[in-house]
């Protein structure tokens, strides 16, 4: 085998290839409903006011956004609005 430690490359040779860029974290999707909490894809790390992280594993996590849920930062449904169904007129009640 001949000796090519020095042979010098052709000076229109093309650069060698730069090593592949380091592949970004896929993006999350978030959902903004104006009635109800902010659906985010998880798992999910939150931030809170204080410093602690609330961390959930779940596949759908709903973010609370009207700050009335019993389980903040996680939704309960605390947002909607309850209301006691009434008897149609119709109906009768027994006694």
């Amino acid at each position: 085998m001949p000796d090519t430690s020095d042979i010098t490359p052709h000076p229109t040779a093309p650069a060698p290839a730069a090593p592949p860029a380091p592949c970004p974290r896929p993006a999350r999707r978030v959902a903004l409903d104006p009635q109800g909490p902010v659906l985010v894809e998880g798992p999910v790390e939150i931030v809170l006011d204080d410093g602690t992280v609330a961390r959930s594993d779940r596949f759908m996590v709903a973010v609370c956004t009207c700050r009335r849920s019993r389980t903040y930062p996680w939704c309960d449904t605390s947002h909607r609005a309850r209301e006691r169904k009434q008897p149609a007129p119709h109906e009768k009640r027994k006694p």
